[in-house]
């Protein structure tokens, strides 16, 4: 089996000012209406919920491209790292597809809320892209915790461990044997890396140091590995 990265689960940015406030009740906001909306159906949970996870990394990609084409400047290693980011999280999505087939309901769900979000969030972006990494930092906290349920729902029985997707297999390098159980643990080390990796954009654009070091990533297929 390969290694899988040690998750502080306990990781949280406690909000500072309006701006983090904004972000962190916003997430909340979003927290409750995915439990209500899904409740402990965790694989249709992933599905919907990674096709927005995917948007932040390729707004915030495309509007640093940008910025550094105007500005004729350096980008830091940060396209590359919000461009993987967005990549992540869609092979996320296409791992949890292979689980749980999400419904029509669930598709048209998906459309009206991929859009409004990449409308809202590219908005956002380019007036505050500190308050956009801190929402996606409180969204990958979110993520982190949503994952570890998981992992007690299959832990617990309530949940099936069933064999890994090939697709999950080849992307995190796991063995033939892989279930379930692996996938979502590699899947919430990810998590706990773009949490990290966003909670210190943020700190960097308010000013201060980065607010922490960034989780180890487990290893993919063609990684592109990038110091955080």
């Amino acid at each position: 089996m390969a290694d899988i990265p040690l998750v502080d689960t306990a990781v949280h940015h406690k909000p500072i000012d309006l701006r983090d406030n904004f972000a962190f009740g916003f997430t909340k906001v979003l927290r409750f209406c995915a439990d209500t909306f899904f409740a402990k159906r965790y694989g249709h949970r992933a599905i919907v919920l990674e096709t927005v996870a995917a948007v932040p990394g390729m707004v915030g990609a495309t509007i640093n491209h940008l910025k550094c084409l105007r500005r004729m400047c350096d980008d830091n290693g940060w396209i590359r790292t919000l461009m993987e980011e967005a990549e992540n999280e869609r092979m996320h999505l296409m791992t949890f597809i292979e689980v749980a087939q999400p419904t029509a309901f669930e598709r048209l769900v998906i459309l009206g809320v991929q859009w409004l979000f990449y409308v809202a969030f590219f908005a956002l972006y380019l007036v505050s892209p500190r308050t956009a990494h801190r929402i996606v930092g409180y969204f990958e906290e979110e993520a982190v915790i949503s994952y570890t349920l998981y992992l007690c729902e299959i832990d617990e029985g309530r949940s099936p461990n069933v064999p890994a997707p090939a697709i999950a297999r080849h992307y995190w390098k796991l063995p033939d044997n892989a279930t379930l159980r692996d996938v979502v643990l590699v899947v919430r080390a990810d998590e706990a890396h773009h949490r990290d990796v966003n909670h210190g954009f943020a700190s960097q654009l308010a000013g201060d140091a980065p607010a922490m070091k960034a989780a180890a990533y487990p290893e993919h297929a063609g990684d592109i590995r990038l110091a955080a």
